[in-house]
């Protein structure tokens, strides 16, 4: 099996048995957010640790295409365990190296809206930076 077809077949898992899914009673951040090029939704929250910094759960709800729901999905295991400043500096590369397919302009937005969600609830709660790429899009 070439690397390639390993990662297609991650990505498939991650669509069809999504890891967190689900919105998270009683969140400490919550934010939504659509790609309104394809019509990607996805819904994010998060609760912290006794330290309140520390991503203790995460959970997302969402409807699109397979890599916009497998990559939040792969997301929520990237980020727990980190803190939301951690989180915040994440740098979209690392979601895109653990989908590790090559991926068009178009699927690129599909992979990280989960993360561009994400950034929109931690700095709502925490006031964490939010970069200037995810300052357009269209979050709730």
């Amino acid at each position: 099996m070439s690397d390639e077809q390993f990662y297609r077949e991650v990505i498939l898992d991650h669509y069809k048995n999504p890891r967190s899914y689900g919105v998270l009673e009683h969140a400490d951040a919550h934010a939504e957010g659509q790609n309104p090029l394809c019509g990607d939704e996805v819904t994010v929250s998060v609760k912290f640790g006794d330290d309140g910094e520390t991503i203790e759960q995460v959970g997302f709800e969402g409807r699109g295409c397979a890599i916009s729901q497998a990559a939040t999905s792969m997301l929520t295991e990237i980020v727990r365990g980190r803190t939301a400043s951690q989180v915040a500096a994440l740098p979209k590369e690392e979601l895109l190296d653990e989908i590790g397919i090559p991926l068009t302009p178009a699927r690129i937005k599909c992979a990280i809206l989960g993360l561009g969600v994400l950034k929109v609830a931690l700095h709502r709660a925490k006031g964490t930076p939010l970069p200037d790429e995810w300052q357009g899009m269209d979050f709730a």
